[in-house]
């Protein structure tokens, strides 16, 4: 999977889990949590409510402003599993990596110590 491709993956998944966890957040806080912009959380709300992923229900908060809840569909619930899954797999490609690579780091520092 491409670079790009598996970034926008990467950011529709926290946006799920997030979303999942946290429905009746602010986009404020959404784009404050994933450390993105609140213009990249507007746009990734957008792009899910599009795809069919989330659906936005609005309630009036104790503040008697509009307020929004977001709810994972069905649909969202999906992919939502299947990028987990992809995100999983590939986590773990990259932690059987980084182990690789640090027994070969304690091998060669054990070399440099013995000469």
């Amino acid at each position: 999977m491409p670079l790009d491709a598996r970034l926008h993956d990467e950011n529709h998944l926290k946006v799920l889990r997030l979303l999942a966890s946290h429905p009746a957040i602010s986009q404020r806080d959404l784009a404050d949590r994933l450390g993105i912009s609140l213009g990249k959380a507007n746009y990734c709300i957008r792009a899910l409510l599009d795809k069919g992923m989330i659906k936005m229900q609005n309630f009036r908060n104790s503040q008697n402003k509009l307020a929004y809840v977001y709810l994972l569909t069905p649909v969202g619930l999906t992919v939502k599993a299947e990028l987990t899954a992809q995100y999983l797999k590939i986590k773990m490609t990259e932690y059987e990596a980084l182990k690789r690579e640090i027994v070969q780091l304690r091998r060669e520092a054990g070399e440099l110590q013995g000469e």
